[in-house]
């Protein structure tokens, strides 16, 4: 268990706390100056997320998006774009991901399945056991479908705050010194004024389905999970 935080710390540095003291300290002409800080910065999280690719031996669709997403801030620093597309595409990425929710919920197969009702975690088997004794699936997928669209809430809050703050924060012509420390305090801003706040919105959604799920089949919250039948 001690791996995992372990984890998460290195991931944090790589992608956050790295990047943002390059491009904060070291995009003067005195020191490696703009564009070489900026792509040096960009290689922290571009070289994480192919780790990350390697190690789970597949690429998930997440990751893509948050490379993608990497890719796209470094070419409007290299193409010096104006800092208002920074500010599109920072609302862009969490609102397609958002939008991908919403539409998954008229599919068979709303992504909030994938996200937090996940077989790897949640005992599903013996979950719509429960539900299909008790008479109450149909109930249980009207719930889905509200958490599904409570998720998808998480994301535009995401989207909203991501363009506030970097047209808040990001001014200076891309490609610019300036620019690039600007760049660095968003990454850093980000995190707690953006990041936290949706994972506890995130967190709140799985506490929903998890008293959804014990309210409509009695099992205890231990019971639901994957590992308690192993």
């Amino acid at each position: 268990m001690a791996q995992r935080p372990a984890h998460s710390l290195l991931e944090l540095a790589f992608t956050i706390l790295v990047p943002a003291l390059v491009l904060m300290k070291f995009s003067s002409e005195d020191a490696l100056g703009a564009m070489n800080a900026l792509l040096l910065a960009l290689a922290f999280p571009l070289g994480w997320g192919a780790f990350e690719m390697v190690r789970r031996g597949k690429p998930g669709w997440l990751a893509v998006l948050g490379l993608v997403s990497v890719l796209l801030t470094g070419g409007i620093g290299i193409l010096a774009l104006d800092p208002q597309w920074l500010a599109i595409k920072e609302a862009a990425v969490p609102g397609v991901i958002g939008l991908a929710v919403l539409i998954s919920a008229r599919t068979r197969y709303p992504l909030v399945r994938t996200l937090l009702y996940n077989p790897a975690v949640v005992d599903v088997t013996r979950v719509q056991q429960q539900l299909d004794e008790r008479g109450t699936a149909d109930v249980f997928e009207q719930r889905l479908l509200l958490a599904n669209t409570l998720l998808a809430s998480t994301f535009f809050f995401s989207s909203a705050m991501n363009y506030a703050l970097a047209t808040w924060i990001v001014t200076s012509p891309a490609g610019s010194a300036a620019f690039n420390e600007e760049l660095g305090r968003l990454t850093l801003l980000s995190y707690p004024m953006i990041a936290l706040p949706s994972m506890l919105m995130m967190m709140a959604v799985l506490v929903f389905l998890a008293r959804t799920v014990h309210s409509l089949t009695g099992l205890k919250f231990a019971e639901m999970l994957h590992a308690a039948r192993q």
